[in-house]
């Protein structure tokens, strides 16, 4: 299929810029569809192996599937991970599971916060020991100010917003009104000492084209997008007090792919299963202003 040719390359061409303009660079990895195309790219790019480190920000609260499925993806890849985690909030029971703060303040300190902390070199932070075969305390305390993410300009509303290098300050805090702009491929990748940049290769894919890359290459995904028998799957994940399912009996990628062709979601939201996005009005703009992913 020409588009996704044409949508690879770009997203090729991306990874290497970012690889090349940024010395201190790391990958989100969300375990989701679009991060881990994202990540089957970057081995593309970079012939098989991935030489940036992946970040993975672990709330405590994340379906058991992903991470049963983060940790052997990462063994079979020999991946280099790093996870992150709010130790002080959630020991501070300061989360919406324990009903202690409203979803929104949950997100920002297990989410957002933690982000912040972990690409500054700051907070708890463990990567996974290929040789030991566990994940063990990371004291590098490396910072990362270029940062590589799986985001699609049609999943949400502010996401829309973003260029493919999109500039945050020292707090990862996003001005949206202030973005370099960008034309005809050519990308503003000189920022000022002290910028964090977001990176995005998948700004122009949508959610039928990241299913139909799924088919052609043959990607492996977690079993939650779909259906086990009980007329409901996944289309976006998260922490599963905040995440719901929706009703559909696609069972592999290319059910998945004819759902999407016929119009079936046309009016619902991808993230319409994600309960934290229906807190009040332009919060999750709000929270990525504030380091959100």
């Amino acid at each position: 299929m020409i588009i996704l040719d044409e949508l690879e390359s770009q997203s090729i061409y991306i990874l290497r810029e970012a690889y090349r303009e940024f010395k201190s660079l790391c990958m989100l990895w969300s375990i989701g569809k679009d991060s881990t195309v994202l990540l089957y790219l970057a081995r593309k790019a970079f012939f098989g192996h991935v030489p940036m480190p992946l970040v993975h920000i672990d709330t405590r609260y994340k379906i058991p599937e992903m991470i049963e499925y983060r940790d052997n993806l990462v063994k079979e890849w020999k991946l280099n991970l790093i996870y992150g985690m709010n130790r002080k909030a959630i020991d501070e029971k300061r989360t919406f599971p324990d009903g202690n703060v409203d979803r929104l303040t949950c997100c920002k300190s297990l989410k957002s916060d933690a982000l912040r902390q972990t690409l500054n070199g700051e907070g708890e932070r463990f990567i996974f020991s290929h040789s030991a075969g566990k994940y063990i305390p990371d004291t590098s305390r490396e910072a990362y100010t270029g940062v590589i993410v799986g985001v699609r300009a049609d999943e949400e509303g502010s996401r829309s917003k973003e260029r493919y290098f999109s500039p945050r300050d020292s707090e990862s805090d996003w001005r949206i009104e202030d973005q370099p702009p960008e034309f005809w491929n050519q990308y503003k990748t000189d920022f000022s000492s002290g910028t964090h940049v977001r990176i995005h290769p998948l700004l122009d894919w949508t959610e039928l084209n990241i299913w139909e890359y799924i088919e052609r290459e043959n990607i492996g995904v977690v079993s939650l997008y779909f259906d086990k028998g009980e007329g409901i799957r996944y289309r976006s994940l998260g922490c599963y007090p905040c995440t719901k399912p929706v009703e559909s009996k696609s069972k592999n990628v290319p059910e998945i792919i004819e759902e999407l062709r016929s119009g079936r979601f046309s009016n619902i939201a991808e993230r319409s299963g994600r309960e934290q996005d229906k807190d009040g009005g332009g919060t999750l703009e709000t929270l990525r202003r504030e380091g959100y992913m």
